[in-house]
């Protein structure tokens, strides 16, 4: 992509504590947190933002040399996740166009990419909360399909609930086929990587 050396910003959308943990609506969360792993190298990893609303790691993420990259987690909860971005944005000075947002998505099979620019909600709380904080919704998406419910069951609930046994066997596969979306994302651009992700 164009200027190697600014930095991006790259998101995992998920809500914080043991009870959500492995959630569904985790997803965001899990990768976020393998690609921590990639970067910080030393095994620091996660860091409190002296703002208190978020963890970082910086480094750099992709192929050699890599980019620069700023990779958040908010600490509140995934309604309220656009103010802590918000806060990182202004904070490294980067601008929303070079912010990737890991995030689930029930209406993808699970286990499915599908990455592009911009575009609506769909009803997920976390992008609604984004689009308030920075008044628009251009920026990346790395969609992590986690299915939608069977039955009755309502989609808040199926989201907030751990993976099924099925799914837990397969999930470490699907958390590192993202993360290597989104190195293929900032090494080769968009179109490349919906070629070889996008389900």
């Amino acid at each position: 992509m164009a200027d190697p050396e600014g930095a991006w910003l790259v998101v995992g959308l998920g809500n914080p504590g043991p009870t959500y943990d492995r959630t569904r609506h985790n997803a965001g969360y899990l990768v976020a947190d393998l690609l921590a792993e990639r970067m910080s190298g030393s095994g620091k990893g996660w860091r409190s933002h002296k703002s208190g609303r978020a963890q970082v790691v910086e480094g750099r993420l992709g192929g050699i040399p890599g980019y620069r990259v700023v990779l958040g987690r908010a600490r509140s909860y995934m309604n309220e996740s656009g103010g802590p971005v918000s806060t990182l944005l202004s904070f490294y000075k980067i601008p929303v166009e070079r912010l990737v947002v890991i995030q689930d998505e029930v209406d993808i099979p699970f286990g499915e990419l599908r990455l592009k620019f911009g575009g609506g909600d769909n009803g997920h709380n976390g992008l609604k909360s984004l689009r308030r904080s920075l008044g628009s919704g251009d920026y990346y998406r790395v969609r992590f399909g986690v299915g939608r419910p069977h039955g009755q069951r309502a989609t808040a609930d199926h989201v907030l609930s751990g993976f099924s046994a099925g799914e837990r066997k397969e999930l470490g596969v699907h958390v590192e086929r993202a993360a290597d979306a989104v190195e293929c994302l900032l090494d080769e651009g968009l179109d490349r990587a919906q070629n070889l992700y996008n389900g």
